[in-house]
């Protein structure tokens, strides 16, 4: 499944906040001990070398990727418009029959890495939720069969806790 290319401002500010970081701080600091431990001499057993070596390439990985991704992301800034629905950039909170909530902000793919909070826009629980008002009902499609979830409400800044 192809990864949507959206991104909240707060979520694009980070991915950059990440390349600077890996590309000006980061990377120098490696690169410096990668020389300093090739000038040592015999690099087959050393194990300064080879380490920092492959540090290096998993930043030049990550730092790829980051600038070809920063390029197509778009940023999607919340727009009154939106007030009442549920859209990209949202935080919602869902019941289920049971009684079961969750409380979640529907991001980019790029997003939810590291959150609990987040969910992708590409999600199943995500597409069933797009469009819908407090008081509707959302039927997710899951490996268990179809689940209902009641949507509580929809606010697109979050509360300071």
């Amino acid at each position: 499944m192809k990864k949507t290319d959206l991104v909240t401002r707060e979520g694009y500010n980070k991915l950059k906040q990440e390349l600077d970081y890996l590309w000006k701080e980061r990377r120098p600091e490696i690169t410096k001990i990668v020389s300093w431990a090739a000038s040592l001499g015999d690099r087959s057993e050393n194990a300064d070398y080879t380490y920092n070596k492959r540090l290096l390439r998993e930043i030049d990985r990550r730092v790829r990727y980051l600038r070809k991704r920063l390029e197509i992301l778009r940023v999607v800034d919340y727009s009154p418009q939106q007030d009442g629905k549920v859209f990209f950039g949202a935080w919602v909170d869902i019941e289920n029959e049971d009684g079961d909530t969750l409380s979640f902000r529907i991001v980019g793919p790029d997003e939810i890495y590291g959150r609990k909070d987040y969910i992708s826009i590409d999600s199943p629980m995500a597409r069933a939720l797009i469009k819908k008002e407090v008081d509707d009902e959302a039927v997710v499609t899951t490996p268990e069969g179809p689940k209902v979830w009641y949507i509580n409400s929809i606010r697109y800044q979050q509360d300071e806790h």
